[in-house]
């Protein structure tokens, strides 16, 4: 069993903050939890513009606070967001994410991310295998 805090991960090298300052996400659980999916607590900073592309994993997104803009950036659709509305990138789609006021939410990975990525110029993340 594991238990933890994000009072306990806050300034580790669990808790990631955008070379930007745009976000910030703890970490909670990891892939080398080993578990088969990673899950983050995720501060997005209002007036703040993000894009993402998760070209190697799934992603859920559970909006807990705040408010935003989505955009589905293969297609053009907007989607309102705001405490209780939730997404999943399925089909790996390219999206802006605009907070109106700042957002917190919480996020799982499958794969399960390591902690170490960095997202590209493209805003992709890198698949990184999880030695054995």
């Amino acid at each position: 069993m594991i238990v933890r805090t994000t009072e306990e991960i806050t300034g580790t090298e669990r808790d990631i903050t955008s070379a930007d300052g745009n976000w910030r996400s703890k970490r909670i659980v990891l892939g080398a939890d080993r578990v088969g999916f990673s899950f983050h607590e995720t501060t997005i900073r209002a007036g703040s513009v993000n894009e993402f592309h998760y070209a190697h994993h799934v992603e859920a997104v559970w909006l807990i606070e705040g408010e935003g803009i989505l955009t589905d950036l293969d297609n053009g659709v907007v989607h309102q967001l705001g405490p209780g509305s939730m997404y999943l990138l399925d089909g790996h789609e390219r999206h802006r994410v605009e907070p109106v006021t700042e957002m917190r939410m919480l996020c799982v990975f499958n794969p399960p991310v390591t902690g170490r990525e960095v997202h590209d110029e493209n805003g992709v993340y890198p698949l990184v295998e999880i030695p054995g």
